[in-house]
């Protein structure tokens, strides 16, 4: 069974930072592209960001310059780094893994989701 756990969602501030992190568990032989997903009220699930696991990233351009992607490889997890946040940041953020097992099966893999709240 290969899990991801997110932390760090919450009410924050406009223009203020937060910083989510999502870490893989389980028996993993390596993780591909990690990668963050948000889903606003009525609306569909969205991309973010994504990192793959040499470090190459990809944003969503309504987030440039504001968030940002990063990962341990040691710990098998990614982070989120969000800066001057707005209230259109308000949304479910999800952690998707591309998961390699160890009989070289290929799963995607979900988060629970962690809630950003925006708001004064």
């Amino acid at each position: 069974q290969v899990q991801l756990v997110e932390s760090g969602g919450g009410l924050v501030q406009p223009g203020g930072s937060l910083r989510l992190s999502c870490a893989a568990s389980g028996v993993i032989f390596s993780i591909d592209t990690m990668a963050w997903y948000r889903q606003a009220p009525g609306n569909q699930r969205e991309f973010v960001a994504s990192i793959t696991n040499s470090g190459a990233t990809n944003y969503a351009d309504s987030v440039k310059g504001r968030l940002t992607i990063s990962r341990d490889n040691a710990k098998n997890t990614v982070y989120l780094k969000m800066n001057s946040l707005k209230p259109k940041d308000t949304a479910v953020y999800y952690c998707n893994a591309e998961v390699l097992l160890i009989s070289r099966s290929r799963l995607a893999v979900w988060g629970q989701g962690t809630l950003v709240t925006v708001s004064a």
